[in-house]
């Protein structure tokens, strides 16, 4: 355990991490890649180029440090990272490795205040914070395991389906290649997807959010083709060249985002590709005929990018509960549920379920932060909005 004062000299050493900011996780990144470069093949490279794994990093390390004497006020955010770690598969040892790193980092960049007796609370301060992941991410992995289904590491799965849901957005029916079962999810759950592209440096994993209700023999996930700024490397992979009787290696489900509940109102708000977890929940709660009112509120660019909505269109048929609404940004809205330009929720404010329902969001940072925005200034309570960052955390 930490002292009194290791706590002190741990929580002084915050200024110096501010000021820093992300040079320090650039510098440990391209140390600790330099000293092990097998684990790019863990690491999502495509991230550490663009500098949202450095900034997610820097973001942990710094409330670690603020909150080395409150632990509690951390539990979202171990949750949060445990299952993400669960879906690239780390072990504890990755953990001695990126400590090692981490504390030769910081007495490089900072040797007249990262003396010895700062490095040995650090060092205390790390394993504490290690010791706490490594026992939740033992817990995934044993859930995973001992279910009906489960299983743990990489399993080998046939794509028995592959569906075109929009100009940008394909689907993915996935079946274990060994014929068992698999094991069920929370809907809002993604899956950890293991390829080796033969243009690619490196294994790459990446995770992709469920796009239907668990049914016990398959899954399928919905991927968007990514281009901008520049080509996703993996999800032009599946797009151009993995076809159906392909095999894939997943991880089991993970994540922290998913429904809460099937018993209150409930608001689904996404945009682009951010359906995709949506879709699961809403495909749960008319499965289960759920007696609450939901609403399904999506953003795309046009009608040829929106993704599933001939599904929904069914789905409002089959479940009377359900309202549903788009935002184009072009062209002119053709009907009554349909708006023109950003998703302003005024327009049916009078509407929805803001103080007793619970909303969930996934899409781009941006609109993510709008749409919350929009509802907070609505009166909707901070701890009924829920959101899910595709890629590394951040805050809203």
């Amino acid at each position: 355990m930490l002292s009194a004062e290791q706590i002190q000299l741990v929580k002084s050493t915050v200024p110096l991490l501010e000021n820093a900011g992300v040079a320090v996780t650039d510098y440990f990144y391209k140390r600790m890649f330099t000293a092990n470069p097998q684990l790019k093949n863990i690491f999502n490279m495509a991230h550490q180029a663009s500098g949202k794994q450095q900034f997610a990093l820097f973001s942990a390390v710094a409330a670690y440090a603020k909150n080395i004497d409150n632990l509690g006020a951390l539990g979202a955010a171990v949750e949060r990272i445990a299952h993400k770690h669960s879906s690239f598969v780390i072990e504890p040892a990755h953990y001695d490795i990126v400590g090692h790193h981490l504390i030769a980092t910081l007495k490089e960049l900072a040797p007249a205040q990262f003396t010895d007796d700062v490095a040995e609370a650090w060092t205390l301060a790390y394993q504490l914070l290690a010791g706490i992941l490594i026992g939740r991410e033992k817990q995934l992995y044993q859930q995973s395991s001992e279910a009906t289904g489960g299983w743990s590491g990489a399993r080998r799965f046939v794509v028995s389906e592959k569906t075109k849901e929009s100009e940008l957005v394909s689907s993915f029916v996935l079946t274990p290649e060994d014929g068992g079962p698999v094991i069920g999810y929370q809907p809002g759950q993604y899956l950890g997807v293991k390829v080796k592209p033969p243009y690619a440096d490196y294994v790459e994993i990446r995770q992709y959010s469920l796009s239907d209700k668990a049914n016990g023999r398959n899954y399928r996930i919905s991927v968007k083709r990514e281009e901008q700024p520049q080509p996703g490397l993996v999800s032009n992979y599946l797009h151009q060249h993995i076809q159906p009787g392909d095999v894939l290696e997943l991880m089991p489900p993970a994540g922290d985002f998913y429904l809460k509940s099937q018993t209150v109102p409930t608001v689904l708000i996404s945009a682009g590709v951010g359906l995709t977890p949506m879709l699961a929940m809403l495909e749960t709660l008319a499965a289960a005929k759920a007696d609450v009112p939901v609403w399904y509120l999506h953003a795309c660019e046009n009608p040829q990018q929106h993704s599933f909505r001939q599904r929904i269109s069914e789905l409002q048929q089959q479940y009377p509960a359900l309202q549903s609404y788009s935002w184009y940004q072009q062209p002119q809205p053709a009907t009554a549920d349909e708006f023109c330009g950003l998703m302003q929720l005024d327009a049916i404010a009078s509407e929805l379920p803001l103080l007793t329902g619970q909303f969930y969001l996934c899409g781009p940072t941006g609109f993510m932060k709008f749409a919350k925005d929009q509802l907070l200034a609505l009166g909707v309570h901070a701890e009924a909005i829920h959101y899910e960052v595709f890629g590394p955390h951040s805050d809203l």
